[in-house]
């Protein structure tokens, strides 16, 4: 018997799921894995195969969730279903915030205050079609489709296998993903399988305010997360001119990369905004009349095709053009002091430059390897960070050990990052986004457009072919997580990269509180559009 086909059923199975408060760390996100994995246990399929069904620990207590079924004919050919089931916090509803996670009993509450909202959201209200509620859209909707798939597998209606992949921590760090690449080689090798393609079921993204269009994808934009580790000379306010406050560094940094327009990328329709700041901070925990040491910069960098050496290389000539400002600006400054203070005798100002790896390298030519490991091992086995904040301390206490190249501006990267991947060329999924379109049009009088990077971040960043040949080698080279609590699976990623497809259900305002799902065309017409599209890449 089947629960999860029609509009209706499916609609149920979302609610279930957005009931489960599950944003990203909570316990909640464990219990919704331990849900679905109790939902597809009473499946008579998976009480007749229950090693197909599995929970996989990540380090932290969380799990990951697999659900593989095959086909009843005798084939290796298999098609992996990705989605996350965590979701961003709730602090925006205010006064709606117990209703969040309550997508029907929100919906009505909505209706009531509608005259208060917006023209759009008062239009969707009164249409009737749309259902609030955080995680509706992102991606629990994409989530349940999935899942009415692998039921629809379960009676033997495709002639492949399915694997279903859920997993946690989509929305910060991507931890579920990376630990479920090593899950899926094992599977792969394990049951001799190959892995045909990658499915997700990330909500289609509206590119401009009233965009009317129904996107599909066939790539994800990347991401990477630099910081900048500004290292000064500390002095009494008394006396600026005997140190340099990196308060003063960074302000120039900012004004270097802060919507620099060199970064902006535009490959088709597809444009990439420019650099902003995540995070700018100084790092003096207390008040006192001695200027702050060293101060933090991290910027958000979106892209789709440039290497990564060229980015690196932009970001290190923004901070060198930095550097030769704030030495120039310091000693006009201290020009126009000493025609007061005759006395002062402003010493030479140079700011050094360099890259994480030259900062260890450094380090252990002044220190020895082994020194440098131990403290690095000491802080490991000492954390209680995040990981931005715990890739500064690591900076930090290098940059400690070389202390008389100060000032100095440090660049450096730091976790989450997010390959740029594309399969916009590969005619197999040309070939299948074309089939699903033209079903689409005549079926349900729907224009889908193809665009190939969805550009909300996914974990297909992790699976996918990457857009530019260039090697992560030198990011990882200059992330100090690499290997000290994190690691980027970069052999792994090489070996089970495939082509990868993004055809999800229609939705609004993600992390917003007026987050919500379109019910006709997610869950009437969406079902036999993936449907279709399965079919299709398991026959080409």
């Amino acid at each position: 018997m089947k629960n999860w086909q029609t509009k209706e059923e499916l609609t149920d199975l979302l609610c279930s799921l957005v009931n489960y408060q599950s944003i990203t760390g909570s316990n909640a996100e464990i219990a919704l894995a331990e849900y679905m994995y109790h939902l597809f246990e009473q499946k008579p399929y998976f009480q007749a195969n229950p090693s197909d069904l599995n929970l996989h620990p990540l380090n932290d207590g969380r799990r990951l969730l697999t659900a593989f079924v095959r086909s009843k004919i005798n084939t290796d050919k298999t098609i992996i279903l990705l989605s996350h089931f965590d979701v961003v916090e709730v602090n925006d509803y205010g006064s709606l915030q117990n209703l969040a996670f309550h997508p029907k009993e929100l919906t009505k509450e909505m209706l009531k205050i509608k005259d208060k909202l917006s023209e759009t959201i008062q239009q969707d209200l009164n249409n009737g079609d749309w259902l609030f509620g955080r995680g509706t859209m992102d991606m629990k909707a994409g989530l349940s489709l999935h899942l009415s798939m692998l039921e629809k597998a379960m009676h033997g209606e495709f002639e492949g296998n399915l694997l279903l992949l859920t997993v946690p921590d989509e929305e910060v760090n991507s931890k579920g993903m990376l630990t479920a690449l090593p899950v899926l080689q094992e599977i792969k090798e394990k049951e001799q399988l190959t892995y045909l393609a990658c499915l997700n079921g990330e909500p289609m993204f509206s590119k401009y305010p009233g965009d009317s269009a129904y996107y599909v994808y066939t790539g994800s934009i990347g991401k990477i997360l630099p910081g900048f580790y500004c290292y000064g000379k500390e002095s009494h306010v008394s006396e600026p001119f005997s140190g340099i406050n990196p308060n003063l560094m960074i302000s120039f940094l900012s004004q270097q990369l802060e919507l620099n327009e060199a970064f902006i990328e535009k490959i088709g329709e597809e444009i990439t905004p420019p650099p902003i700041s995540l995070m700018q901070r100084d790092l003096k925990e207390n008040y006192s009349v001695q200027t702050p040491q060293a101060a933090i910069a991290m910027y958000n960098i979106l892209y789709l095709k440039q290497s990564l050496h060229e980015i690196n290389s932009k970001l290190l000539h923004g901070a060198m053009v930095a550097a030769s400002q704030i030495e120039s600006y310091v000693l006009e400054k201290a020009d126009y002091f000493s025609e007061i203070a005759t006395d002062l005798k402003m010493p030479p100002v140079t700011v050094n430059v360099m890259m994480y790896e030259e900062l260890y390298q450094e380090a252990v030519k002044r220190n020895g390897k082994d020194e440098v490991v131990r403290r690095q091992n000491l802080l490991v086995s000492q954390r209680n960070q995040g990981d931005r904040d715990f890739s500064t301390l690591l900076v930090q206490d290098l940059a400690s050990m070389c202390k008389d190249l100060a000032p100095m501006i440090i660049l450096f990267y730091s976790p989450p990052f997010y390959p740029a991947v594309t399969s916009d060329n590969d005619p197999y999924i040309r070939g299948v986004m074309q089939h699903i379109k033209d079903y689409t049009e005549k079926n349900f009088q729907v224009a889908l457009t193809v665009s190939e990077f969805f550009t909300g971040l996914s974990d297909l960043s992790f699976i996918g072919p990457p857009s530019t040949t260039s090697q992560m080698k030198h990011l990882t080279l200059n992330m100090p997580l690499q290997n000290n609590g994190f690691n980027l699976p970069e052999d792994v990623m090489q070996q089970l990269t495939m082509p990868i497809l993004n055809i999800g259900p229609l939705g609004r305002d993600p992390h917003q509180w007026t987050e919500r799902l379109e019910l006709t065309y997610s869950f009437e017409y969406l079902p036999k559009i993936l449907t279709q599209a399965i079919h299709h890449l398991f026959h080409t």
